[in-house]
């Protein structure tokens, strides 16, 4: 694991909610990454996701609840994650098996006056090996579960430092339902879920279920829907500075995909308004995220 040196002054353990994919709570994982059709894996093939984000911090909460941190403080991150997806042709548990990688790259910067930090930092994120996934496909659902683990390879040594500083398990499942038979009209829920390691400095960040859901409509080769995401923080952080505090965030917005069969692509674009954000032992921030995806098939 890599070391962190961050300063006392910066005690609000602000950095175990920013420092990561999208600078959210404790955990790795960034909701708002997918949407309408987010537990619908592809059929057997290789893929490539690239998911490009914007978030822009509003606020900050205070550590242990939802007032805001005093002063002038800002922060954005921008990053792409480049997901790499293969389906095999092989089944297991009657699903078709596959297995992913995530590698993301950011640029975070932060001005938080309240702890003394300005910072700002590009570098290859925490990266993500999945070697299980199981999609299952029926007339009228879908449904997926897999596991995998963030490593700990990006630095965390400064407070916009891409790195987490820890290592986290996570669990993946969710379905996805077909109100009629054309399979124009979706409704869609994926859950992840993440067992987290302790840091260096000993601060072991609770465990998180980040929840994404979409309602969609078809329109030819048009789709649009509203979209959004919950995260919870379901176990209390342990180790120096921990609270019994447990962080949460909720956001909803709108998506809109758009198919091109000729190139085997798909693009996606989709707003998120976080509308409410409760700190646990560290800070939280609370924003807007804008995310655009293409997806390519080999």
């Amino acid at each position: 694991m890599k070391k962190t040196h961050i300063p006392a002054a910066a005690a609000l353990a602000l950095l175990g909610a920013l420092a990561a994919t999208g600078a959210r709570a404790d955990g790795h994982y960034a909701p708002g990454i997918t949407g309408i059709q987010a537990a619908s894996a592809p059929p057997p093939g290789v893929y490539y996701l690239g998911y490009l984000i914007d978030y822009n911090i509003d606020n900050f909460r205070a550590p242990g609840g939802s007032g805001k941190l005093p002063g002038n403080n800002s922060g954005a991150v921008t990053g792409l994650a480049n997901r790499f997806v293969w389906i095999t042709d092989q089944k297991l548990l009657g699903a078709d098996y596959g297995m992913e990688a995530i590698v993301p790259v950011m640029h975070t910067s932060l001005t938080i006056n309240a702890a003394g930090i300005s910072d700002s930092r590009s570098d290859v994120g925490d990266i993500f090996l999945g070697p299980l996934i199981l999609s299952w496909h029926g007339p009228q659902w879908d449904a997926v579960a897999g596991a995998g683990m963030w490593l700990d390879n990006a630095s965390a040594s400064y407070p916009a430092s891409a790195g987490k500083g820890f290592k986290s398990t996570m669990l993946t499942g969710g379905g996805t339902y077909y109100f009629d038979s054309a399979k124009t009209i979706t409704a869609s829920a994926l859950m992840r879920y993440e067992f987290n390691t302790r840091k260096d400095t000993g601060f072991r960040p609770g465990q998180q279920l980040s929840l994404e859901w979409g309602l969609g409509k078809s329109f030819g080769l048009v789709t649009a829907g509203l979209v959004g995401y919950s995260q919870w923080q379901t176990t209390n952080d342990t180790g120096p500075g921990a609270t019994t505090d447990r962080a949460a965030r909720h956001a909803v917005g709108v998506e809109v995909m758009y198919a091109v069969p000729s190139a085997k692509v798909t693009l996606q674009g989709a707003v998120y308004k976080e509308v409410s954000a409760t700190a646990g032992s560290a800070a939280q921030t609370k924003g807007t995220l804008v995310r655009f995806t293409v997806i390519k098939a080999f």
